[in-house]
């Protein structure tokens, strides 16, 4: 195994085309390293209204609906070839749940994102890609599609 070679590798994916780029890229680079991939997404309450964000059911809707969004990323990862993948769910902001939730609970030595948000405040205000690679305590890969 080369020096360079990874072994946990964390992808955050939300649907955008960026998105799915990176987790095409993870996805070969998992496979080439033979490593864990981690398929992360973000449950984000800035994109609920008060009263959405009050109902239980709501939440517990949208994370359901993330959850079997995220069992689909799984089985395309594990129909490529990667052998240890499993899917996570942080809630709140996506550049500050990655980087100060998922990365020290998963311990991955890659991060691999894309380079533009679909849906959430980043598409308005920043680039949550840009906030990920300068906060980040492990390399970054940021992806276009």
């Amino acid at each position: 195994m080369a020096q360079d070679d990874f072994k946990h590798i964390l992808v955050g994916v939300d649907d955008s085309p960026d998105a799915l780029a990176a987790f095409q890229y993870a996805i070969h680079r998992a496979k080439a390293d033979q490593a864990e991939l981690i398929i992360a997404s973000i449950l984000e309450s800035d994109e609920m209204n008060v009263y959405q964000a009050l109902s239980k059911d709501y939440v517990h809707g949208e994370r359901a609906d993330l959850e079997q969004h995220l069992s689909e990323y799984v089985k395309l990862a594990e129909k490529a070839g990667i052998v240890k993948v499993r899917a996570v769910i942080g809630e709140g902001d996506p550049g500050e749940t990655i980087v100060k939730t998922l990365i020290p609970k998963y311990k991955p030595d890659l991060l691999v994102i894309g380079a533009s948000a679909k849906t959430g405040l980043a598409k308005h205000f920043g680039s949550q890609a840009a906030y990920m690679a300068k906060h980040a305590p492990i390399s970054v890969l940021v992806v276009r599609e």
